[in-house]
């Protein structure tokens, strides 16, 4: 799927809540009420930085602007944040609050996040001010020191709240259905998590908004079983061109991380390619940036198998985990025929209109079974994932027999009705398991998606809704329009839907 304009993701990236998680240590107050108490805690870190958060509650009379300040002892920087305005002068780091969260009743609370670099320790601020007094006054925190390290990427067992199941199983094909270890069907239903292809080749963070336990907990609440999370091949390989801040090592930990949250609450993560590398200013490029900046008509040979071997590597010994190759083929828009365009999606190389070497659905499959890893592959067709008219006869072949087809599908594409789907998907979803990576419309509504879930469910077949981001769903369809869970008109659709599915 395309995304807002640029100016409209700025504008709402400040608008996300990240709530104190529980992967580190919390200073929290203990005994009598304080005229304020905040909860500082780090929700995950890597070599050169780390995410943390603050929940702050006013205990005395009610304010209607705040501003908290605390001390840095190890010399950590603070790069960016989010639902505060927040500096930094020397080690003192102040957040102020934005224009929309500034009243803060008695008793009532907010929380704030942030991005920061480091070198070295992590050592926990121990005194916090909310308007110049001091917050959890009269307790003695003991903070245990941060570890050093990035920590195994696994939330504990106490982060998964009551209700949310066991982790997901592990995955492979039998046949035209996706099976667990016992052989029983399981369907991936969901939504898209945007973010992590964008964000940090535009230099602005790795996530649009929280991606804490309380923001996972809030997409495990509408009954979702599947989260589909887009990433950037630049920045998981760490290019110079990235910000060092966004990149390598950093980005991938905050993958795994992620993607161990998602497990946490019960859901199957779909780790999938959207943005790449390559020059391409043909018919309907998104951008002429050579780096990936946008979705591109087919991946490059330079870097994608080597993003592929990477993610496989890190993935392999964990079969609840699905890679979804590519977002959204589209070589039909730049070769003359469609015979060009399939052959170009399967074997890749020099491909007509396209003026980098292209690597083909082959090679990707290749690279990952390489590795060793048996994961459940997803592979889209062209025109945006829209035709899987010659899937079939281009399969790509795969050793493990573990590989599915995926189909995206909105309300302004040219396969968009029941005649269509009836000739040309249902084939397909006869002798391979069948998922809608993404389904959506841009009306602010849902009428179009009801009518893709019903033919989805009548056939026992797989969907996730574009997307669980807080924007404007007049820009694009955007299934909430806070990271609580607040669905836009568009967004009920899916939630109640799931509900009625899973009740």
């Amino acid at each position: 799927m395309r995304h807002p304009p640029r100016s409209v993701l700025l504008a709402v990236a400040g608008t996300s809540a990240l709530v104190a998680g529980a992967l580190l240590p919390v200073v929290t107050a203990q005994g009598a009420a304080p005229a304020c108490t905040v909860e500082y805690s780090v929700t995950s870190q890597w070599d050169t930085g780390f995410q943390g958060a603050v929940k702050i509650t006013n205990n005395a009379a009610a304010v209607s602007s705040w501003s908290l300040a605390f001390d840095f002892a190890g010399g950590q920087k603070v790069t960016q944040g989010w639902n505060a305005k927040w500096s930094q002068s020397g080690t003192t780091v102040t957040a102020a609050n934005e224009s929309w969260n500034g009243s803060l009743g008695t008793g009532a609370s907010v929380s704030a996040g942030f991005i920061a670099s480091k070198a070295g320790a992590n050592a926990v601020p121990t005194t916090f001010r909310l308007n110049g007094t001091t917050c959890n006054a009269g307790t003695d925190p003991t903070p245990t020191p941060t570890p050093t390290s990035t920590p195994t990427p696994t939330a504990p067992p106490s982060t998964v709240p009551p209700g949310t199941g066991d982790e997901p199983p592990a995955l492979h094909v039998l046949g035209n259905k996706l099976v667990d270890a016992a052989g029983n069907t399981r369907r991936l239903l969901g939504v898209n998590r945007s973010g992590g292809e964008f964000m940090c080749v535009q230099g602005r963070g790795i996530w649009d908004g929280p991606v804490d336990d309380a923001a996972i907990a809030a997409i495990a609440a509408w009954h979702v079983g599947t989260v589909r999370i887009p990433l950037n091949e630049e920045c998981w390989l760490g290019l110079s061109n990235i910000d060092p801040a966004y990149r390598g090592a950093t980005y991938v930990n905050a993958v795994k991380d992620l993607v161990a949250r998602v497990k946490a609450h019960g859901m199957t993560p779909i780790v999938e390619l959207h943005w790449t590398y390559g020059q391409y200013t043909g018919n309907s490029a998104g951008c002429s940036d050579v780096h990936a900046g946008c979705q591109k008509p087919m991946p490059d040979m330079q870097y994608t198998p080597s993003f592929w071997t990477s993610v496989a590597n890190v993935f392999k010994n964990d079969q609840s985990v699905v890679f979804d190759l590519f977002n959204e083929p589209y070589p039909d828009r730049a070769t003359a025929t469609t015979a060009q365009a399939w052959q170009c999606w399967r074997d890749g190389g020099t491909c007509p209109g396209i003026g980098y070497e292209v690597a083909g659905m082959q090679d990707l499959v290749d690279s990952v079974r390489a590795t060793g890893a048996k994961n459940v592959i997803l592979a889209g067709g062209i025109a945006y994932s829209n035709d899987l008219g010659q899937w079939l006869t281009h399969k790509p072949t795969d050793p493990t027999g573990n590989l599915a087809a995926a189909y995206h599908v909105y309300n302004f594409n040219s396969c968009a009705n029941e005649n269509c789907w009836n000739s040309t998907l249902a084939p397909v979803a006869a002798q391979v398991p069948l998922v809608a990576g993404e389904i959506g419309e841009n009306t602010c509504s849902h009428g179009f998606v009801d009518r893709v879930m019903k033919w989805f469910d009548d056939r026992g077949l797989s969907y996730l809704g574009w997307t669980w981001n807080a924007w404007d769903c007049s820009t694009g369809p955007s299934l909430i329009s806070a990271y609580d869970g607040t669905p836009t008109a568009y967004g009920i659709g899916l939630r109640d839907h799931l509900r009625a599915l899973d009740g």
